[in-house]
């Protein structure tokens, strides 16, 4: 699961890269606007992997990891013919996108427009990622015309006449500024459109990078409501988490008290970033090790089986489950057992985020 960073800028992208990372990459007081990408994974915040650890003792806890790519090189009208091929191709590789959006005044740091206006900056990008998806699908277009000229009759002109009705629509679509995202697509539509990696049909997180002043503000109170399908809006302090970061957990902990800060904004980021794109955790418990493994919201106890390892998918027998809630409160598998709140399921069970397995299997 890769999350792309993108923003305009001076937007404080990096800081907040590095922040959610861990990382040393170089800030600087005004953008480049060079073509960079920087790469690294972060731990999902989840307290039930403590808790379970708590429970289990385990020798090793593994919790799940999003991987993060800040993407340098975007700027106002750089989408106006689309974006460069290593640009789009840094983008269109990602599951998901994080735009960091500037919404603190600085002397030292002039914006690039000239004013604090986080609404049109949103719109700004908004438009260039659109604009590199119009500029894909008429390009699309043309070569299917191209193509249906020549194929007069056949099974791949009947898909190639079904793909050209599809980016008619889109093109409709994205003509009047919808992102692709917004659009109706059924499940066939949507897996057709895989190939084309276009940027408005990722899911969006815009995150609203404050001044210290803004902490606990809400999007609204900064002029922003972004209401689209699969996309959100968080307000965070970029600076106030840096340092956040920085400190040892007592000092941190003052801080965030003297802030009113409940929980650091990057676990926020996280697992923002985790729920766009689709995935949910679930566990395996016991001495050795205390485990979150990632799948799809609507992954069946056999795609989970596989994600542990693909033995276990193959082999299936059963799986042993148990709800994270109903563990904690009987204490331990064998309490969960004789409460009747473990269970047996079959390969077609809908796993819940949260699940504890245990899988049987033979081959």
């Amino acid at each position: 699961m890769i999350i792309g960073i993108i923003g305009l800028p001076n937007a404080g992208k990096t800081t907040l890269f590095n922040t959610l990372t861990g990382g040393e990459v170089e800030t600087a007081s005004f953008s480049t606007g060079r073509f960079e990408v920087h790469q690294a994974s972060v731990d999902v915040p989840d307290p039930r992997v403590d808790e379970l650890t708590a429970l289990f003792q385990p020798r090793k806890t593994t919790r799940a990891r999003v991987e993060y790519e800040d993407i340098g090189g975007l700027a106002k009208g750089i989408g106006e013919g689309g974006l460069s091929g290593e640009l789009l191709g840094a983008i269109s590789q990602s599951d998901a996108l994080l735009h960091v959006v500037r919404a603190f005044e600085s002397d030292d740091v002039p914006h690039p427009e000239g004013s604090v206006d986080a609404a049109r900056d949103i719109g700004l990008l908004d438009t260039e990622l659109l604009l590199s998806d119009l500029v894909i699908v008429e390009r699309r277009l043309e070569r299917l015309a191209d193509n249906l000229r020549k194929r007069r009759q056949g099974p791949e002109r009947e898909l190639e006449l079904a793909e050209q009705a599809l980016l008619d629509r889109l093109l409709a679509g994205l003509g009047e500024e919808v992102p692709v995202r917004d659009m109706t697509l059924d499940a066939e539509e949507r897996k057709l459109l895989r190939g084309f990696q276009l940027l408005t049909a990722k899911p969006l997180l815009v995150v609203l990078n404050a001044g210290d002043d803004k902490t606990g503000s809400s999007p609204e109170d900064l002029g922003v409501r972004y209401e689209h399908e699969s996309s959100a809006c968080l307000v965070i302090s970029g600076r106030l988490e840096m340092e956040l970061a920085q400190l040892d957990p007592d000092d941190r902990t003052m801080m965030m008290e003297e802030y009113g800060v409940v929980e650091p904004g990057l676990h926020r980021v996280i697992r923002e970033s985790y729920r766009l794109l689709g995935q949910m955790s679930f566990f395996t418990v016991g001495e050795d090790e205390v485990r979150a493994w990632t799948v799809d919201n609507d992954a069946t106890a056999v795609e989970a089986a596989g994600a542990i390892h693909t033995d276990l998918s193959r082999g299936f027998i059963r799986a042993d489950v148990v709800g994270y809630d109903d563990l904690v409160t009987a204490g331990s598998m064998a309490a969960a057992r004789k409460a009747g709140t473990a269970r047996v399921e079959g390969r077609d069970y809908a796993v819940v985020d949260g699940d504890i397995m245990h899988v049987r299997f033979n081959i």
